[in-house]
């Protein structure tokens, strides 16, 4: 008996090292930030810095906010908006940069840096700020601000039919982060499936493409947008017909318009006569829960969207 003793004793010492080797070897590879008095208490103790005395609070430079602790990019100054709550306020992340756990008072959510555990605020949903409602609640003392000349991330607007087989498409791009099907170029504000099915608001249905500047290009996005879709059709793509169905970029800056104009031109030149509508991009508004996604649900494939190699 003795011996078994002896032997679990040891056994448990090891793991014990083990475990605290590794627990090394993990803030090591992080790298973690050396923080002051009052970071420490806000970051790693969960406090929170006074309202409206944040340094980010009326900041909206482009640029990237990340972890203070660790450095993880958590947010772009896309997701950025002004709440009036005295912190912060973003209404979207990063993919995967933010976890989401129950606060300790038992009735908020806590939002943490998904890669060092970094206490950063509070997520709260239903406030109605911007379309998306939801609001990050962000100390700006667990934050860094990167500011950048040339974008880390941008957006562009498509659409080429019906948006389920167009985000089929983009999802499954390399350097796409984050895609949205929703509406865009109509003439009334949230407008549902149904009035835009009508044809009487204007909509096409498009797609909303979050994308790494450093993996891909607005050039290579617009010709996937291309070759995915017939753009000599209008007001249809396949058996969907109606002008939710139409083909359009929604160019967000002078470069993207330029390269739009240039594909479209160098398509006409092989004897394809585009209809692809190129237009300043107003606002997109995203479409109902059960649009998101809706072949990744599905596990099917798009039936109106197929790949033609065009360039």
């Amino acid at each position: 008996m003795k011996l078994l003793y002896i032997i679990l004793l040891t056994w448990l010492v090891s793991c014990s090292a083990k475990t605290q080797d590794l627990q090394t070897i993990s803030s090591d590879t992080m790298k973690l930030r050396t923080l002051t008095e009052f970071e420490s208490y806000v970051i790693r103790d969960k406090g929170t810095e006074r309202p409206f005395t944040g340094a980010y609070t009326d900041m909206f430079d482009e640029g990237v906010y990340a972890c203070k602790q660790c450095g993880t990019h958590l947010y772009t100054s896309n997701h950025k908006f002004h709440s009036g709550c005295g912190w912060p306020a973003f209404d979207d992340e990063i993919p995967g940069a933010v976890t989401r756990i129950p606060d300790a008072d038992g009735s908020r959510i806590e939002i943490i840096c998904s890669t060092c555990k970094g206490h950063l605020g509070h997520v709260f949903t239903g406030e109605g700020f911007t379309q998306k409602d939801v609001r990050h609640c962000v100390n700006s003392v667990s934050l860094e601000f990167i500011p950048t000349t040339e974008k880390l991330y941008d957006t562009a607007y498509f659409a080429n039919g019906c948006f389920w087989g167009t985000q089929y498409w983009f999802n499954k791009t390399e350097g796409v982060i984050k895609t949205t099907v929703g509406y865009s170029g109509g003439n009334i504000e949230n407008p549902t499936y149904e009035q835009v099915c009508s044809g009487n608001t204007g909509h096409a249905e498009c797609i909303e493409v979050i994308y790494d500047t450093s993996k891909t290009d607005f050039k290579t996005l617009a010709k996937l947008f291309f070759n995915t879709h017939d753009p000599t059709q209008i007001n249809r793509q396949g058996p969907d017909i109606g002008e939710q169905y139409r083909s359009e970029i929604f160019y967000t800056s002078a470069k993207q318009k330029q390269i739009a104009d240039e594909l479209f031109v160098e398509l006409y030149k092989k004897g394809i006569d585009v209809a692809t509508e190129i237009t300043p991009f107003a606002k997109f508004y995203p479409a109902e829960e059960y649009h998101q996604q809706y072949y990744e649900k599905k596990q099917g494939i798009p039936y109106c969207h197929v790949f033609r190699e065009k360039f």
